[in-house]
């Protein structure tokens, strides 16, 4: 009888290598696999095990990084690493602490700039119903200030947003690209591309006074919400082809009485739309169950004293600054939590990061800066510290976890500041003599990383000043190091930074 085969040899050392783990690999290795990954990704890989983490922030890593990222600095010996010293020199880039960031000015005509944003590579603004656009990379080299003018009345409002939840998107390539969309005081939206018009939506009874500041919905179609002064609440699909867009109007939502002039999407269930009339009553949507013109999908209703200014959705809460104070609500309940802000005789200006916890408002000569969670506790919300040094009303406020930057139409400075301690960082004109007399100090703004706009106009020329901190190398010298101005931070808890926040 036939003897049983023997086993294959190569049996056991594949069930060997079934048990072979990642950090079986040797540390060197493993690092320089880490170093082609994103900040995101290492930040991931850091919290995924202490072994991982080591590797994560090893010097050889972020030492790749400095050299590709500014190969003519040179970095300093440090003892807290090669990491830190990374990330504390892109932290001072994302809060203007350099004197010599690549600055392109623009003079246009001398009329008011109402609305301005930056995309990738591109300045885009308006003044009144012309919107002009100018690529920051191209414009020294001769290209013209390219100009839109499909609206016949004033632009009341712009948005970027993601050109891959289009129905114009026709390669991988163009997925990383972003269209804008604008609303007016002709009664129509129109979608923009390259330059051009793509798609123009029509329906509201009057001007259209607000948009979306993110499209609803959590896959496949994306739907653009609008607001008008007819109070009505419009959903349309960015998918829809026809340039006319005439299949593009999928819901008309009834239900204010005055118009509706603010608009956010929220952040825990991205069907849900909020908004916000001018008589300042707050509803809820849900607009996954809107399918026809004429239909009602209200799952919630609030209200709050004084003028609406701002909001701002965060997960299931909302922020709302309307009058003098700053209100917060929870969307679930549509109960208000906490008043976090109180400025007398009135608020000028609102921005939130909530992961920070922390609120900026503008108020005449200065910003306050507020501590969500200190604000739970008092009866009486206070400040945490004042930005102050400006003229008139802060009109202007960004923020976002590096910085705040201030501004106003009184003031010739727009002022950056470290928003975890309020110092100052930089004061960057945005005004010139030659604009003429009776000049507007700060009219729009618009901020990106490292990467800020200012817009100004009087009597004689409008000027769009741009500044591109990215490539900076001479940091602005520091003479207030003494204990009163440490960079200690005012809040709670101590601030760390993130490998993943913001872009590169």
């Amino acid at each position: 009888m036939a003897e049983p085969p023997a086993p294959q040899p190569h049996a056991a050392t594949t069930e060997a290598a079934k048990t072979t783990k990642i950090t079986d690999l040797d540390e060197d290795s493993l690092a320089n696999c880490a170093s082609y990954l994103s900040l995101q990704d290492l930040s991931n890989l850091a919290m995924t095990s202490k072994f991982l983490k080591k590797i994560a922030y090893s010097d050889s890593i972020w030492l790749h990084r400095f050299r590709q990222r500014w190969p003519l600095e040179m970095l300093s010996s440090t003892s807290s690493g090669v990491r830190k010293a990374y990330l504390d020199w892109r932290t001072a880039l994302h809060q203007f602490k350099f004197a010599d960031p690549f600055v392109l000015d623009l003079y246009t005509e001398a009329r008011p700039l109402d609305h301005i944003v930056l995309d990738k590579n591109a300045i885009i603004f308006s003044q009144g119903s012309i919107i002009r656009m100018m690529k920051t990379d191209s414009f020294l080299s001769g290209e013209s200030l390219a100009r839109m003018s499909d609206h016949n009345a004033r632009i009341t409002c712009m948005r970027l947003f993601p050109l891959s939840e289009t129905s114009l998107v026709r390669s991988e390539i163009q997925r990383e690209e972003n269209v804008l969309v604008t609303s007016s005081c002709d009664h129509s939206i129109r979608l923009w591309w390259k330059g051009a018009c793509q798609r123009c939506f029509r329906g509201h009874n009057g001007a259209v006074s607000t948009l979306s500041d993110k499209l609803l919905g959590d896959g496949g179609v994306k739907v653009l919400a609008s607001g008008g002064e007819d109070g009505t609440v419009r959903l349309w699909s960015l998918s829809s082809s026809g340039k006319r867009g005439q299949q593009a109007l999928k819901a008309t939502l009834y239900g204010h009485q005055k118009p509706v002039s603010l608009m956010s999407v929220a952040g825990y269930k991205p069907s849900l739309l909020v908004t916000m009339s001018m008589d300042s009553k707050v509803r809820v949507w849900d607009t996954t169950t809107s399918s026809a013109v004429r239909s009602s999908c209200c799952v919630g209703m609030s209200s709050v004293p004084g003028a609406p200014l701002d909001m701002k959705c965060d997960e299931a809460l909302l922020y709302i600054a309307a009058g003098s104070s700053v209100v917060v609500v929870d969307l679930r309940t549509m109960q208000k939590v906490n008043t976090v802000a109180v400025y007398q005789p009135k608020l000028f200006s609102f921005a939130v990061v909530p992961s920070k916890s922390l609120i900026c408002t503008g108020g005449l000569g200065k910003a306050m800066l507020w501590d969500i969670r200190r604000s739970q506790e008092a009866s009486k919300p206070k400040p945490v510290t004042e930005l102050d040094g400006h003229t008139g009303s802060v009109t202007l406020l960004h923020m976002d976890p590096y910085k705040i930057v201030t501004g106003g139409l009184r003031d010739d400075f727009v002022n950056a500041w470290e928003i975890d301690t309020g110092k100052q960082t930089n004061s960057l004109l945005c005004n010139r003599p030659e604009l003429g007399i009776s000049k507007i100090g700060c009219s729009a703004m618009a901020v990106n990383a490292c990467r800020v706009v200012t817009a100004s106009y009087g009597v004689s020329q409008g000027l769009v000043s741009f500044r591109d901190f990215s490539g900076a190398t001479r940091p602005i010298s520091s003479e207030c190091d003494d204990e009163e101005h440490s960079d200690v931070s005012k809040f709670w808890g101590t601030q760390t930074y993130s490998d993943s926040d913001g872009s590169e």
